[in-house]
């Protein structure tokens, strides 16, 4: 096999979730080696060493080093970053991973480069051109050499778009890489709870959380439904914030590492949440789970899985809290490719 260098890009804390899989799935393949770039600073607050260590992966070796709120100006500034990087770091294959404004311009420059570039969790939509990070997803999956996708919905749309199907591989859910990875890892976190006696409440989204008209009825009917029953929420200082000013009754705590947040949401009798990320964590778990959006990009999670939709409307989420609550949510399952083996399909694709 021809010695072959990968770089894998990581735009935020979630990203790194999945990348752990391949950075070991890539360690056991002989001739291959591999550079962790991340596009943020080296001390970054989210980046706390426990991640690390939960995943049992090493830190990024390359920061580019780009703090900024503005989407253009993260898009600018990681473009002039990663294109110095390649000018000095020989690179056969850029892995980028979902959909953020730094992904996408890793993507660019990759490009640009004449490298080849390898979309990890392609063909994912909303479906809203209003949304950034739709815009983020086409532009990438455009770009891209090798578009490795979670699951059938996502496989149609990445290749009907991309018009080559040679280039489109489901290869599952890598998500599930690192959860199966940590099932025996995972510890509780200092909290006094009763395994299926409580609800997990998370919130990211800053659209959601920047309506606060819209979102102080959901969360109103959250504790009205919940009653006696603890409403768990570890929230970051923004979602916390505007939170405990909205609905005070909600039991707001610290972020959780890795592990203890996997074993929070895994024993919950319900979890609510506008996280992709969460809801798929939850159908794995076979735990019930409300997603507030009115849209997901996993659709598996909810024609397969655990997940329903409340489209940010309280009376759906009183009617879904109810049948979670009274233990008549419907019957799920794994979707196809959820095996856990989904890098060793990736390396085996891009280095074979």
């Amino acid at each position: 096999m021809t010695n072959k260098n990968v770089c894998i890009v990581a735009g935020a804390r979630p990203n790194f979730v999945k990348v752990a899989p391949l950075i070991r799935a890539i360690e056991k393949t002989e001739g291959a080696q591999y550079e962790l770039v991340y596009t943020g600073r080296e001390d970054d607050p989210t980046l706390e060493s426990s991640l690390f260590n939960d995943l049992q992966m090493p830190r990024p070796s390359v920061f580019l080093g780009v703090d900024s709120t503005s989407l253009n100006e993260i898009t600018s500034r990681v473009m002039a970053e990663f294109d110095a990087f390649l000018d000095h770091h020989h690179t056969d294959v850029v892995i980028v991973v979902d959909d953020l404004a730094s992904t996408m311009a890793a993507a660019i420059v990759t490009k640009k480069k004449g490298v080849r570039l390898a979309h990890l969790v392609a063909g994912t939509r909303s479906f809203d051109i209003q949304m950034p990070k739709e815009i983020n997803r086409l532009v990438i999956d455009a770009l891209s050499d090798y578009l490795f996708t979670a699951g059938v919905k996502s496989n149609s749309v990445a290749s009907r778009e991309q018009g080559d199907t040679s280039q489109t591989y489901m290869v599952g859910n890598i998500l599930m890489d690192t959860l199966r990875f940590n099932l025996p890892r995972l510890h509780q976190p200092d909290l006094p709870l009763q395994e299926g006696q409580y609800l997990v409440l998370t919130l990211n989204r800053k659209a959601l959380l920047a309506d606060k008209e819209s979102l102080k009825p959901l969360l109103d009917t959250l504790v009205e439904e919940a009653g006696d029953m603890p409403v768990y929420a570890p929230l970051r200082p923004l979602a916390r914030e505007v939170v405990a000013s909205l609905c005070p009754k909600i039991k707001l705590i610290d972020p959780l590492s890795y592990l203890e947040f996997g074993w929070l949401t895994a024993h919950a009798k319900g979890v609510i949440t506008d996280s992709g990320n969460v809801a798929e964590e939850a159908t794995f778990n076979s735990v019930p789970c409300i997603t507030l959006n009115s849209y997901t990009e996993h659709q598996e999670t909810i024609s397969i899985g655990s997940n329903v939709l409340v489209d940010g409307d309280a009376t759906k989420l009183a009617d879904s809290l109810r049948l979670m609550l009274s233990g008549n949510w419907k019957h799920s399952a794994l979707p196809d490719r959820w095996d856990g083996r989904t890098a060793e399909r990736i390396v085996q694709i891009l280095l074979g």
